[in-house]
């Protein structure tokens, strides 16, 4: 065996294989998108963040602090007005103003929970409202109602001063959540100003590595890809000695050298099997003119052999009539050999010349009911199967594309053997069975005469090759030989069936079309006929 030497990828431009290249282009486009992920979420958290305090803190807790004022404005004025008049309608608003008063604070303390500065200012307000109650409103709404009190008008300074104390730290406290307000707006802008910026700068990043991603494919593997389809192509259309030039990653220079090493290797296949063909068309050339000579073969024995032979068979039939019981009983046996011999001889030619013609004379393939071949068959061999009590029957056999010539020579050696080789004393009875099998017909002919022993299943497929002597069972020993060739000739096989056991059974095979590999077999080898006579023209 011729080893062959293997090259190594020439260098490239990429020293990294395909699947380094994506790994390493996967991990950083997955760095990337993580960071530019993890950048995308805190901004998205942050913007949340503020809007959620915003919405839920700061601006609550500006208009809490503002309903807060508006109690202690009720507070105040109700107080006032009670203590001047003694009106118990005064001290409305007041109650109410300290409801309103102590839910506010209640409200304030809870949005304002872990706001240091926010918990100071509601402290100095709480301070101060306690202070300005404790002096002025909770003795003034103690007094009987009815009549002026006399601590309204006693305390009428203080309250002011202590009202205005109140109020200072009201609105302190407003401003100062105010302030915190704008500044969470203003932070919550700019966050989501930046947020913007972020997702606008992730979109941008994320086309860029499409792009990347897509130039990358296309210069380290598509363009490569392509190069080598195209060298395949070249290679395809006949230009065998094109090379294979190795680009792109290291894993496709080593796959291209792969390639062009089949190539090379393939040239040296095909002009080995070029070699093969030139020897393969002189062996054709010699067995054409072999057959031409085994024409010539047939011509002659069809001709000048036959002459002769039937000079030498009715000189001896006239032998036979003229001095038959004139000479001595061993003359007449010498006489009779030589009758027999002279028409055996005479028999076995034909056979052989019709064994032949398969496939060279007999060639017209058309549509051919088998059961109407079969039918004249019967009907050719009624004398036989009406001395022999056989009983032939048979399935619906389909019309196929063959020759009808040779499917009538067919079914009349199967059944002519049927019959002939029937049990003593038994009567035959023959079936016949059609099962179509994919694009074959398969075909059976039973008996149940005498049988064919396993042993002898492939013997009796060969042309001249006899079971019984000729004196037990007549015949040439040509009938199976040329059904063989007839079905083989029409694409299928032949075989006994070494199951059976009550007879004989002989399966074969027909195909539906006809057999176009037999016909350009028997096309190669079979010359067009030469002779000025027809062979089969009987002198």
């Amino acid at each position: 065996m011729t080893r062959v030497e293997r090259r190594a990828p020439a260098p490239g431009r990429f020293p990294w294989t395909t699947r380094r290249w994506l790994r390493v282009g996967v991990a950083v486009s997955l760095l990337i998108l993580v960071l530019l992920g993890s950048t995308g979420a805190w901004v998205l958290a942050r913007t949340e963040s503020l809007s959620t305090d915003l919405s839920d803190v700061r601006s609550p807790a500006l208009t809490t602090a503002i309903r807060l004022e508006s109690a202690m404005l009720n507070q105040e004025t109700g107080i006032r007005g009670y203590g001047l008049t003694g009106n118990p309608e005064f001290r409305a608003p007041y109650d109410r103003g300290l409801v309103e008063q102590r839910a506010s604070m209640r409200e304030l303390a809870g949005l304002l929970d872990g706001d240091r500065t926010g918990l100071e200012g509601l402290k100095t307000v709480r301070e101060a409202v306690g202070k300005w109650q404790e002096r002025i409103a909770v003795p003034i709404a103690a007094a009987r109602p009815g009549s002026p009190s006399p601590l309204a008008t006693e305390r009428a300074e203080e309250g002011k001063t202590s009202f205005d104390q109140v109020r200072t730290a009201l609105d302190d406290q407003q401003r100062t959540l105010r302030a915190e307000r704008a500044k969470a707006r203003a932070d919550l802008v700019d966050t989501m100003a930046l947020r913007n910026w972020v997702f606008g700068a992730i979109g941008l990043v994320i086309l860029a590595l499409i792009a990347g991603v897509f130039e990358g494919l296309r210069r380290g593997i598509n363009r490569p890809l392509e190069r080598l389809g195209s060298d395949a192509r070249t290679i395809a259309g006949g230009d065998f000695d094109h090379p294979i030039t190795p680009t792109g990653p290291a894993d496709l220079r080593h796959l291209s050298g792969e390639i062009d090493h089949m190539r090379r290797r393939l040239v040296r296949e095909l002009d080995f099997k070029e070699q093969a063909r030139v020897r393969l068309d002189a062996q054709a050339a010699d067995l054409r003119r072999s057959n031409a000579e085994l024409e010539q073969f047939a011509y002659v024995a069809s001709h000048d052999l036959q002459e002769p032979l039937r000079k030498v068979s009715s000189f001896t039939q006239l032998l036979q009539r003229r001095y038959g019981g004139q000479l001595d009983d061993r003359a007449d046996q010498y006489i009779d050999f030589a009758v027999d011999g002279a028409n055996r001889m005479q028999v076995l030619i034909n056979d052989l010349l019709d064994f032949s013609r398969v496939g060279r004379l007999h060639n017209d393939q058309q549509d051919v009911d088998l059961d109407k071949v079969f039918e004249r068959t019967l009907s050719a061999l009624s004398v036989g199967i009406e001395e022999s009590e056989a009983v032939i029957t048979h399935d619906a056999l389909p019309t196929l594309v063959a020759d009808p010539t040779q499917m009538g020579m067919l079914w009349q050696n199967l059944i002519a053997n049927a019959v002939k080789f029937r049990r003593p004393g038994v009567a035959p009875k023959i079936h016949v069975t059609a099962v179509r099998e994919d694009g074959l017909w398969r075909f059976t002919v039973t008996d149940n005469g005498i049988g064919i022993p396993e042993e002898f299943a492939e013997k009796i497929f060969v042309i001249f090759q006899r079971l019984h002597t000729k004196d037990a069972y007549p015949g040439s020993g040509i009938g199976l030989a040329m059904c063989k060739k007839i079905v083989e000739f029409h694409g299928g096989t032949i075989a006994v069936d070494p199951e059976y056991r009550e007879g004989a059974r002989i399966t074969f095979t027909l195909a539906a079309e006809p057999s176009e590999h037999a016909a350009d077999v028997l096309a190669s080898v079979l010359p067009e006929p030469a002779s000025p006579a027809d062979p089969d023209e009987k002198p």
